[in-house]
């Protein structure tokens, strides 16, 4: 069980991709499990690339008043963080020692310097640990969202 949880650009886009019907009701259960728990963090820079990415990317595409209610919506009910010079040093530190991609390692440090513990994302390798930082892939085999929500985890 984490206290929060950082959620990937990545979980956010496949709960509005209907091109991955495998993928969008997990996502679409994970993201609920976090809001109504209080446990799911985002960065400015994820709803940046949301953003983005469901404008082009997803087809078909958000429209741009779609992307912009969905952003108002999370910034409505989760917290947010926002992306710092000394986050932007850290990361770059990730890149040069962990060989990470730039945004990836951007994640990675976010969630390190305000002490979030847990990431989720699809981008990294089932259970990868940085530091102290767990990115846990909510679409691998082994995912069991009852794992990581106060009062239902199993005894």
């Amino acid at each position: 069980m984490a206290d929060r949880i950082m959620v990937d650009t990545n979980i956010l886009l496949y709960a509005y991709d209907r091109g991955e019907p495998s993928k969008q009701p997990q996502a679409l259960i994970v993201l609920d499990h976090l809001v109504v728990n209080g446990l799911g963090v985002l960065t400015s820079q994820v709803l940046a690339e949301f953003f983005v990415n469901a404008t082009r990317r997803l087809k078909p595409p958000l429209t741009t008043e779609e992307a912009y209610g969905r952003i108002q919506n999370y910034l409505l009910s989760w917290e947010i963080l926002d992306i710092t010079g000394p986050i932007v040093l850290e990361a770059a530190r990730g890149v040069r020692t962990y060989q990470m991609a730039y945004w990836d390692a951007q994640i990675w440090a976010s969630a390190k310097m305000n002490q979030i513990r847990v990431v989720f994302s699809e981008d990294f390798s089932e259970r990868v640990i940085i530091e102290g930082i767990s990115f846990v892939n909510p679409f691998g085999s082994k995912f069991n969202m009852e794992t990581w929500l106060p009062g239902l985890r199993k005894t």
